[in-house]
């Protein structure tokens, strides 16, 4: 059986390389590992196939670089206690949210819930298109059918009104100041892009 998977290895897998290293160069930043991951990716894939040969070997070949990539970066992730040393010298903060603080976010989350919820309908999937979605305005006003004025219009007067609900109608003036800086500033973004 040894020989029918190397000659499968060769036929299958092998003739991939340059695509697996393209695929590798473009995923890993660290050129210096190119080589090792490669031969780890052949090796996962070659026992693999030992066992039972997938249906789809240049899919499972890139799946299990894909794979290999996800475990390299979960390991640079984890950190060592020997490396940390002792926590308390460190001098760092460490900020446990506390009941009180939780209880006061969720209230907060709650109003600006029942806030959202008393705005136009327009309004609020413009607001929430825009703010939470994060789609460009001209995405917006081509999914809500009109123009990039309307849709500006529509998140200016539901960011007022939400900036009242929450604040109180004097924070509104500011607010719509605020919004239009930054509004304008995303479109310079859009623009440079």
């Amino acid at each position: 059986m040894g020989e029918a998977v190397d000659e499968w290895f060769k036929r299958e897998v092998v003739v991939h390389e340059a695509a697996l290293m393209r695929f590798l160069r473009r995923c890993w930043p660290h050129a210096q590992d190119l080589h090792d991951l490669r031969q780890e990716t052949y090796i996962r894939v070659y026992e693999a196939a030992a066992r039972s040969r997938p249906q789809q070997p240049k899919a499972f070949l890139f799946a299990t670089a894909k794979h290999l990539i996800a475990d390299r970066l979960r390991r640079q992730r984890v950190v060592t206690i020997d490396t940390v040393g002792d926590l308390e010298t460190l001098d760092v903060i460490i900020d446990d949210v506390s009941p009180e603080r939780r209880l006061g976010a969720r209230q907060e989350l709650r109003e600006l819930a029942r806030a959202f919820d008393q705005l136009p309908a327009k309004c609020r999937e413009t607001v929430w298109l825009r703010r939470v979605d994060r789609l460009p305005q001209k995405q917006v006003a081509a999914r809500l059918g009109v123009t990039e004025k309307t849709v500006e219009k529509h998140l200016m007067k539901g960011m007022r009104l939400l900036t009242e609900a929450l604040f109180g109608a004097g924070a509104s003036d500011q607010s719509e100041d605020e919004a239009r800086r930054h509004e304008s500033g995303q479109a310079r973004e859009q623009q440079n892009d």
